[in-house]
């Protein structure tokens, strides 16, 4: 964990590497309004492309792993996106029992990552009346 992570009780509690806290500082300028926004809009991004992914032909599943790869990286969310990467290959070479394991490491990513975002975003005074 770098210097960010030890100064910042919520990177800590997110665990390692779910949300790149360096990158989405340079892909936000620093700018925490504008990161609020880009979390906000990924978290829901997550839950649509999830939705559309859950039983689709593999086409459609490729097409919406690859909108979320696209996503998260731009974010600096390297689990989804790794996660997001193999479903979209695997969806390029249909396999079903390796699609449907690809899917499930989806959901576990999104869902880590969901959790992240929306500790990250939890108004101040929310977690510090949780710590006392």
């Amino acid at each position: 964990m770098g210097m960010a992570g030890l100064l910042n009780p919520i990177a800590q509690e997110q665990g390692p590497g779910v949300i790149d806290d360096e990158h989405l500082a340079r892909m936000t300028l620093g700018d925490r309004k504008l990161e609020r926004e880009v979390l906000e809009i990924f978290d829901r991004q997550m839950a649509m492309m999830l939705k559309r992914i859950a039983g689709a032909e593999p086409a459609v599943a490729a097409a919406a792993a690859h909108t979320l790869l696209g996503s998260a990286r731009g974010i600096g969310a390297w689990g989804v996106a790794r996660a997001a990467e193999k479903l979209e290959n695997v969806a390029g070479n249909p396999n079903v029992p390796a699609m449907g394991e690809a899917v499930e490491a989806l959901k576990a990513a999104t869902m880590a990552a969901g959790a992240a975002i929306r500790a990250r975003l939890r108004p101040r005074s929310a977690a510090l009346a949780r710590d006392h």
